[in-house]
């Protein structure tokens, strides 16, 4: 009996001791004393396209954040190969258009072809016999929810570059394996690639492990040809080629002529834009969506959509759960700033979530201060940096000469932010007397604290405005 005690001891200490020390290692991964505005660490090139990767394991805010960021270039006719990951992700597309799918297993083959007869037909824009589940159009401005372990595809059917900025929410509750990001191709020799050109740039951690991803061959590549020629009912070449050994063209490839698939015609600009916001406005409230039909896609970009907007500072519109009710399973959201010359966004910070800010266009002044009143940050931010604002840091932004633009992704399906000033503030919600003795100021000035600005998030700066009109303060 007194052996059985002390094991039940034991056990119970030994898992507390490995609760501990994960709360400590949690703990340390968040003692930030710099924050810094990232550059892209590493490149990887592939035939038609390139990757960037941000060093998520050598930043401290990263990691801080459980998440990693990289960007996709996607040359016109280039293909990023169908792949999965082990954690959730967002994908928001900067610049350009194509095509995409996301496969998701058990769901039905909806879009569907058979071969047509007459001769008259095929002269036409022919299809054989084919079945895919659902493909979608993107354009810039989009918001992509991916769950971990769905396979995906982009391509490049437009007639520009297309680029998308990609966060991988690594510390997810769906990611059970490490924080670091890990992608399963389902195509190509990614990492013949990397052998061939030597674009990655390793570094050593902190831990002593490699500092980047590095990418690995597909899934296939594995299985032998015997078993493989087997559960396809294909022949032992055709096997080899699923496995990709001798492919060197990297995970983004050129198609060799224009990629022809089954999806209705493209709905005109005004039809499209109607039907987003018939959903926008309540028509749709995803209570009707089901696995295989959740909307997966919101456009962030369209001025009407805005959440908040002031004509002489600029707009915000936000996406989470409540508009792609998808995002309550991913546990993320995001947000697309709009900020004029000199316009600026109040001092807030994010009751539930990281944040994780992307830099669109235009540059910005940041400031973020920790719990201790230190400005980890101090400095710009300028187009195609990322800036990481850890949970109740407090940040304020502002636009420079050209403004700025941004997009936010946040690790809260319904990321919430507490402001600083402004007519929906925490000063605001102050009685005066309050003000007036925590900042041992007069009641006149507390009053003045309390309401001087009228707008609730978003300020005019000093200046005339980008109408041309004087603003006031």
């Amino acid at each position: 009996m007194g052996k059985l005690i002390s094991l039940s001891v034991l056990s119970f200490l030994l898992l507390f001791g490995f609760s501990f020390s994960s709360q400590q290692q949690q703990q340390r991964e968040c003692q930030i004393n710099n924050i810094d505005a990232r550059e892209p660490s590493y490149t990887v090139t592939a035939e038609g396209g390139e990757t960037e990767f941000w060093d998520h394991q050598n930043y401290d805010e990263f990691q801080c954040a459980g998440v990693s960021v990289r960007r996709h270039r996607i040359n016109q006719r280039g293909l990023l190969l169908p792949v999965y990951h082990n954690a959730p992700v967002l994908v928001y597309v900067t610049r350009g258009k194509g095509t995409y799918g996301i496969m998701t297993s058990g769901c039905p083959e909806t879009f569907e072809s058979s071969q047509r007869s007459s001769e008259g037909e095929r002269s036409q824009q022919r299809f054989r016999d084919d079945r895919h589940q659902k493909v979608e159009e993107l354009k810039q401005g989009d918001i992509i929810a991916i769950n971990a372990g769905e396979p995906h595809w982009v391509y490049n059917d437009g007639d520009q570059e297309l680029v998308l900025v990609v966060l991988h929410h690594n510390s997810n509750n769906a990611n059970q394996l490490d924080q670091n990001p890990r992608s399963f191709f389902l195509a190509g020799n990614p990492d013949n690639q990397q052998e061939k050109q030597q674009q990655y740039r390793f570094r050593e951690s902190r831990h002593g492990q490699e500092g980047g991803q590095k990418e690995l061959g597909n899934v296939f590549r594995g299985f032998d040809d015997q078993t493989l020629a087997e559960v396809f009912g294909v022949d032992q070449e055709t096997a080899r080629k699923l496995r990709g050994e001798n492919d060197e063209r990297g995970h983004i490839v050129t198609a060799e002529r224009s990629i022809q698939m089954i999806q209705p015609p493209r709905r005109s600009q005004e039809y499209g834009r109607r039907e987003e916001e018939e959903r926008y406005h309540g028509r749709d409230n995803g209570l009707e969506e089901t696995l295989c039909t959740a909307k997966v896609r919101e456009n962030l970009d369209r001025p009407s959509r805005a959440d908040v907007y002031n004509p002489r500072a600029g707009r915000l519109s936000t996406v989470n759960s409540f508009t792609l009710p998808i995002l309550s399973f991913l546990q993320l959201s995001a947000s697309r700033g709009v900020l004029y010359k000199n316009a600026i966004m109040s001092p807030y910070w994010f009751v539930n979530a990281h944040s994780v800010i992307y830099a669109t266009r235009g540059e910005s002044r940041v400031q973020i201060v920790d719990h201790r009143g230190k400005a980890v940050f101090d400095g710009q931010v300028r187009e195609g940096q990322v800036l990481v604002v850890p949970q109740n840091f407090a940040v304020v932004k502002r636009a420079g000469e050209e403004g700025f633009e941004w997009v936010a992704f946040n690790t809260n399906e319904n990321a919430m932010i507490n402001t600083l000033s402004g007519r929906t503030s925490a000063i605001r919600a102050l009685p005066v007397d309050v003000v007036a003795n925590a900042y041992q100021v007069s009641r006149e000035e507390a009053e003045r604290l309390k309401f001087s600005r009228q707008e609730t998030v978003l300020f005019a700066g000093s200046g005339r405005s980008p109408r041309g009109r004087v603003a006031s303060a």
